[in-house]
This record gives structure tokens, sequence and C-alpha cells, in this order.
């Protein structure tokens, strides 16, 4: 066995369990690691083999950095200083400093370049549904498709002396935002992302609904702004076997008088809106958990990749909610 530092042995002596600590044992087992590794090793420096200068860092090791970056919302100088500091993130990687450095903010930039260039964040994506769903954890009976804006820098004061020219603005009841705007669709059932695309700001929601919907979705539900949606499904306007399940606008609701008819069509909406909320917590997660407020990169496409990794590292949050609820355990 590996001897173990003194500061590991002090670490590990200490009575208190941390809530990283805790959220980075619990990731640690539901992260797919072998699936992983076994899709992206093709990719991953397939002629290093022979070549001069330092040997490439593990694959899995970096997987595990890149994870931590995404999770905590971190710079890559910052996270390599984070590393430094923190002994639950070395226990995460497997790093000992008695024998090793932590890999530097250049070579992170470089993995992270590299999962870009052959769109590997979505290949993430998708082995991590795919290890969910072998779980039954997707159960392909609906969607819910909604959309949030992600705030970009409006500063003029770079280089270019202009901001990104791929973000938009666009208003939201009387305030304007700058930036982009992430569309997903969700299972109707767990709440779990399958879906993900990134547009500009201005880009109106309903016109990526075609984006975000499985073909054997039963039913498809969208708040008031994916009104008409089943145009771009290819569904007819007055189809009876319509999938379309949409939120009436509120301003329709009001001009109503009181009757009847009105508060069965406020018990309907109600319904509606209660399956929907689904789709607001993988946006909590990634927001609120994982600190994704503003966007950190140039341009859709980097953006785009790195919502592919936060909605797979969410998926498995949920995920693990759901598996400690019915164990009966409580989840704060």
């Amino acid at each position: 066995m590996k001897q173990i530092s003194f500061a590991q042995a002090e670490h590990q002596n200490k009575k208190k369990v941390t809530r990283r600590e805790r959220f980075l044992n619990q990731m640690d087992v539901l992260l797919p690691w072998q699936r992983l590794i076994d899709a992206l090793a093709p990719s991953y420096f397939p002629n290093s083999a022979g070549r001069r200068g330092r040997p490439p860092a593990g694959l899995e090791r970096m997987l595990r950095i890149y994870f931590l970056q995404q999770w905590y919302a971190l710079a890559d100088e910052a996270l390599e200083d984070a590393i430094y500091d923190s002994q639950a993130m070395r226990d995460f990687i497997g790093l000992d400093l008695a024998i090793e450095s932590v890999p530097d903010a250049t070579t992170l930039l470089r993995f992270r370049h590299l999962l870009e260039q052959h769109a590997l964040t979505q290949r993430i994506f998708e082995e991590i549904n795919a290890s969910l769903a072998e779980q039954g954890l997707f159960m392909r009976e609906g969607t819910i498709v909604d959309a949030t804006i992600v705030a970009a820098a409006p500063s003029t004061k770079n280089q270019a002396r202009q901001r990104d020219p791929e973000m938009k603005q666009t208003r939201k009841g009387n305030q304007w935002y700058f930036g982009l705007k992430a569309h997903i669709g969700v299972d109707a059932a767990t709440g779990l992302t399958h879906s993900v695309t990134a547009t500009s700001a201005n880009v109106a929601d309903v016109t990526m609904a075609g984006h975000l919907v499985r073909d054997d979705d039963e039913r498809v539900y969208g708040d008031a702004g994916y009104t008409g949606m089943g145009k771009y499904l290819g569904e007819e306007k007055d189809d009876p076997n319509a999938r379309c399940c949409v939120a009436a606008k509120r301003g329709t609701l009001k001009k109503l008088k009181d009757s009847p008819m009105k508060t069965l069509l406020l018990a309907i909406e109600k319904a509606k809106a209660s399956i929907r909320a689904k789709v607001e917590h993988p946006f909590h997660v990634i927001k609120n958990l994982f600190g994704y407020r503003k966007v950190r990169y140039k341009g859709l496409a980097k953006n785009q990749a790195q919502l592919f990794t936060l909605f797979a590292l969410g998926n498995l949050v949920l995920a693990g909610r759901c598996s400690s609820q019915a164990d009966g355990v409580s989840v704060s």
C-alpha cells in the first residue's frame, strides 16, 4: 500500500467531514469514470508515444481537475491555487504533493481547448446521460423545454474596443440583458437534462424547440414563450394528437370573467405549472450550486461546450438527490 503523507494523515484524523468532502465523494461515486475514459481516450494525445518533452498528464486526472473547475467556477490560475490549498481537492484528484506537483494553469487551458476542438464536452454529456439511462432515470414520456439568459460582459474596455459580437441583448419585462441564452430539454418524469443548445440572447425560445424535443416524446411542455411550438415540431395547428402542452398567456386569463370555466382553466394551468417546475431544477444547480452566473469565455462555441459539461454534472447532482431520497436519506 502507498504510504500517506503527514498532511494526509492529519486531514484523515479530523473529526468533521466538510460539505466539500461529502460532495466530492458523492460525485466520485456517481461519475462513470471508465466509460468517460474509454470515450475520450482516442482523442487525448493519440500519437504521444515517442514524442519529446513532458509526458501528458493522465486523462482521468485531467478530467477530475476540469470537473473541479466547473463545480467551483474557478479560473485556471485560481483552480491551481485552490488545489494547493485544499486537501479535499487533492484527495479527489489523487495527488500527493510530496512526490508530484499540481498541473499548472497552462496544462488545464490546453486540455480545455482539446475538449472544445474535438467536441468532447458533448461526448461527456452523452456518456453521463447514457449511464443514467441504464439506471432507469430517463423515462422518455415527455419533455419540458425552457431557456435562461446568462449575462456576458458588456464592457468595451478591451483590446478590440467592442463587445463580444456573438452575444446580443434582449429585453425581459422592463429590463435589458446582454449575453447568451441556454436552451434545454428536460425529462418530464425525472427532471434530468437530455438536450442543450446555446444561442445569442435575442433568439426567441420557441424557435429552438425542434432542437430540444425527442422523437418519441408523448408530451412537450413549455411556458407561454413557446406559444406556436407545434409549427416548429412539424405538427398541424388543429391536430387532435398534438404533443404540445403550452401555458396560456397571463393576459388572456386575466381578461376572462369569473365563471366555472375560468376556475377550471386556472386549475389546468396550475397542473401544467407543477409539471414545468422540474425544468427549473437544472438551472438552480448550475447557477446557485456551481456558481455559473456569467459567461466566462468569448464566442458561443466555447460557452456551449462548457454548458454541456455543466448540465451533465448537474444531472449527476439531481440523480444523487433522487437516489438519496429513495434510500430514505434526507438531502439538504
